[in-house]
């Protein structure tokens, strides 16, 4: 077995791993991390950028939040049913950490909201400018995996301080002698066990979205059946796991709720295409929210979450279609192509090569409804009803914005078959406001702390789509925050 001493373990290098390193061992602490992958940064390699809010790059947009009023808005949206301390924490964080990463050569296009909300509900939906979008490797505008620029940036940094970063071993136990923990057992790409000693770990393992069974048991959901999910491999929740072993105290594990169609990254395009205010209804062939709130990916996916089956259908007309593809979208995307109705013709054709059956077109309402599964006469009642408030440009039922109100009957039919789908999971450790593990009567363990989404229940039941780039963010502080406070213990 080979031994290695040190200070300040970390378990996974991902975005809150690696942020707890480098903040680790800038405060003087020798730093060992542990990553069973063959490469850092997890799923945030997938991402586009992190919350912050009073940053530089905010200031020179003239944008104006302040950590106080984002923390308001989040303990409102909340209802204050979680750690208040840590949220604040957090917030008063986040701003400087953009400078942090900006030292260490990240460079950021600039902050945006997530989605326009309609004036109608923006008193309570607005989306804040708070979102820094990384710009990619090569330039060019943020799009999906654009934070895999920051992830470079932030393992260079690491590596430039000393941190040891073991790829390809995982660790398996966390180490705890006389109530304290000691160290971390791990085993390399080889099989030899490690056993590292030192007076703090970190958990940072990302969560369990790729665990089906542990999201059934922690959510009711059925992967593949009702949910589709990102599943990035390997995160299947062993850091929760090892904590629990270690004493620590569990929270509520839920998911960061929003929709999707079924494997939507090799149908990008479709699943891009049919996200717009058009007529959405359930399978009784009934409208269930105000179309003009889907850009919201988590109010969608929880009003997805309530129907018959966890299931929905947005569909358009071919008159409606000619309009986006002249006019372009009528909601904009941040992550999908903005082209997409120019390549919608071909990526249905493909679809329908494949057998792909989430997707469909038809010459009438009754054959759209009959291929889709939905109910014939109450999507035909739907539809007359909905056309007929188009026709007086007001929306009884859900006071839909008018804009957006655009009558389905010129064939073909388009619709789309909308699953639950969720970001990631979040929580299972508790933690306080310092990122140190508690047990379930809230005792501090010492020397364990935890971060990321492993411990991240700050949001209860809704991700915090109102203020974007959050997961991200709350990634990159609370590593921070871990990463400091252990080198402090370390060192006493």
């Amino acid at each position: 077995m080979k031994q290695i001493e040190t200070d300040v373990i970390v378990v996974a290098a991902g975005l809150s791993g690696l942020a707890a390193a480098i903040s680790a061992a800038e405060n003087g602490a020798r730093v060992v991390a542990f990553e069973k992958a063959g490469t850092t940064g997890g799923a945030a390699n997938m991402g586009m950028g992190p919350l912050g809010i009073g940053s530089s790059v905010q200031k020179h947009q003239m944008v104006s939040i302040t950590p106080f009023e984002a923390f308001r808005k989040h303990m409102n949206f909340t209802h204050w049913k979680v750690d208040a301390r840590l949220v604040r924490d957090y917030y008063m964080k986040s701003g400087e950490t953009i400078g942090w990463l900006q030292e260490m050569g990240v460079e950021f296009v600039g902050v945006s909201p997530a989605y326009a909300a309609p004036e109608t509900v923006k008193g309570y939906a607005t989306s804040e400018a708070v979102w820094h979008l990384v710009k990619p490797i090569g330039g060019g505008m943020p799009g999906p995996r654009a934070a895999g620029a920051m992830i470079k940036c932030m393992t260079e940094r690491a590596r430039e301080l000393g941190v040891e970063i073991l790829l390809e071993t995982p660790a398996k136990k966390i180490l705890v002698e006389d109530g304290r923990i000691v160290g971390v057992l791990g085993v390399d790409k080889n099989g030899e066990e490690i056993e590292a000693r030192g007076r703090a770990v970190i958990v940072a393992t990302g969560g369990f979205g790729a665990n089906p069974r542990m999201i059934q048991e922690a959510t009711g959901y059925e992967w593949g059946k009702n949910l589709f999910s990102f599943a990035v491999p390997g995160m299947v929740g062993e850091g929760i796991r090892m904590a629990w072993e270690a004493g620590a105290g569990r929270t509520d594990m839920n998911l960061e709720l929003m929709y999707q169609i079924p494997d939507n990254m090799n149908h990008f395009v479709l699943d891009g295409a049919f996200r717009q205010p058009c007529l959405w209804v359930n399978k009784l062939g009934e409208r269930f929210m105000n179309e003009d709130g889907i850009p919201n990916t988590t109010f969608t996916g929880n009003a997805i979450a309530t129907q018959p089956d966890h299931i929905a259908y947005s569909i358009f007309d071919a008159k409606l279609l000619k309009h986006y593809k002249k006019d372009g979208p009528d909601i904009q995307s941040h992550v999908h192509p903005h082209d997409l109705y120019k390549q919608f013709d071909n990526a249905m054709k493909a679809a329908a090569d494949e057998g792909y059956s989430h997707v469909c077109e038809a010459d009438s309402i009754e054959e759209l409804a009959e291929k889709m599964g939905i109910d014939p006469a109450g999507l035909a009642r739907t539809v007359e009803e909905y056309n007929a408030s188009c026709a007086k440009n007001f929306d009884p039922l859900f006071d839909k914005d008018r804009q957006f109100m655009q009558p389905i009957g010129s064939p073909k039919y388009y619709a789309c078959r909308q699953f639950v789908g969720a970001y990631g999971t979040l929580g299972g450790i508790r933690i306080n406001h310092r990122t140190e593990v508690m047990t379930d009567d809230h005792k501090v363990i010492p020397g364990l702390y935890a971060v990321g989404v492993d411990a991240c229940a700050i949001y209860g039941q809704s991700y915090p789509f109102i203020l974007p780039g959050n997961t991200m963010g709350f990634c990159l502080n609370s590593g921070r925050i871990a990463g400091e406070n252990a080198a402090v213990a370390a060192n006493a």
